[in-house]
């Protein structure tokens, strides 16, 4: 009887140190208020028990994506529910193992199992996956917008969006090898013309719009088409690079220049070097590059924002500095993004002549950043 006493009382020691964590950001629901919550946002949510070993080592990790996302105007909430404590809440949801992680889209009862890797650039890859999926599912309401150019444009929204207008398309199948090798490339593309609004660079999944791709008789993937006020043009059959395909829109555009990022006012976006997959390497090879590794929906990136374009503005004259940033939800980007071990966003490391040497930790002000470069360069007049 003494021996079971002592089983139970390690037991309520060992719940009430783990219910006393350091969960700051964390929004805890239970059977009361969940119901009335969901619907508000979006909602990742942890089901747990408090003695679960595999839950108290997820437990940091999803504090720090709550502490990431969970912003007063942020369209998600990171939460969790105590199974031990709500159990019928945890039954409804046909949680049967813990942790059990799902993801709830906005007015959805039901929600999305996440079964990948509990590491931080999995999880936040999962969201931002599910998160473009609802706008995708919102697509009727509003016309499809451009991530970094690139339009992606569905049964619903095709149709309408390129009856006026010039418009390079992709015609694709994602298990296809050829255009799985040319993805990055039409993302670079994108991205070179996001700001000539003369023509839009999209792209169309034949496997989930067969209606789409039919009506334009699209036989092999990748099909490349040109199509401008509702009808085609013209069939790709060039080299699949980026400068051939660049010079390719210049010759249908009837011109020889075409704006690139490198080129759009310092007004938009200060002298920030925007880079990618293809171009880090080669753009932190010399002199000192202090660069930002973000994601969009962040809202502590969002916030440095402005700072960083200031901060790209005051070295602008340097020809020995540049400031420059990577999008991390990019495609042509997550493996970048995994090989500098960005494991939360914003991560800022500081490169010289293409070699990290230091993890910017310190106050995100354009002072102390200013400061921060000042002391790697080794002049005092910058």
């Amino acid at each position: 009887m003494s021996s079971k006493l002592s089983v139970l009382v390690l037991f309520a020691v060992f719940v009430n140190v783990f219910s006393h964590d350091d969960d700051v950001h964390t929004v805890k629901y239970t059977t009361e208020n969940f119901a009335q919550e969901l619907p508000k946002k979006n909602h990742f949510v942890m089901f747990y028990a408090p003695w679960c070993g595999h839950c108290q080592r997820l437990g940091p990790t999803w504090e720090q994506l709550a502490e990431m996302l969970n912003e007063d105007d942020s369209n998600i909430r990171i939460a969790k529910v105590d199974c031990t404590t709500d159990s019928s809440l945890c039954s409804e949801h046909d949680v049967t193992g813990y942790p059990t992680l799902k993801f709830f889209k906005v007015g959805a009862s039901e929600g999305i199992k996440f079964r990948g890797t509990r590491d931080l650039p999995t999880l936040t890859t999962f969201i931002n996956e599910q998160l473009r999926e609802g706008d995708e599912e919102d697509a009727e309401k509003k016309p499809p917008q451009p991530v970094s150019g690139l339009v992606e444009l569905t049964e619903d929204t095709f149709e309408k969006f390129v009856a006026t207008g010039k418009h390079f398309i992709k015609f694709y199948a994602p298990w296809c090898g050829h255009c799985q090798k040319l993805a990055p490339v039409w993302e670079q593309l994108a991205k070179s013309l996001e700001f000539d609004s003369s023509i839009s660079i999209a792209k169309v999944d034949c496997t989930q719009w067969r209606l789409v791709c039919n009506q334009f008789e699209v036989k092999g993937y990748p099909t490349l088409l040109w199509i401008e006020d509702g009808k085609k043009v013209d069939k790709y059959q060039g080299d699949r690079t980026h400068e051939d395909l660049k010079n390719y829109v210049s010759k249908m555009m009837g011109s020889s220049e075409i704006p690139t990022e490198t080129e759009k006012p310092q007004s938009e976006e200060g002298a920030v070097g925007i880079l990618t997959g293809d171009t880090f390497k080669h753009g932190i090879e010399t002199g000192i590059t202090f660069v930002k590794f973000f994601a969009p929906w962040c809202g502590h990136c969002k916030r440095l924002a402005p700072t960083w374009d200031e901060l790209g503005k005051k070295f602008v004259a340097d020809s020995n500095v540049n400031i420059a940033k990577v999008d991390c939800t990019l495609d042509l980007n997550k493996d970048l993004c995994n090989e500098q071990e960005v494991e939360g966003f914003p991560t800022i490391f500081l490169y010289k002549n293409g070699d990290k040497i230091s993890e910017y930790s310190g106050s995100r002000t354009l002072e102390d950043l200013y400061e921060f470069v000042k002391q790697h360069v080794g002049h005092d007049e910058l």
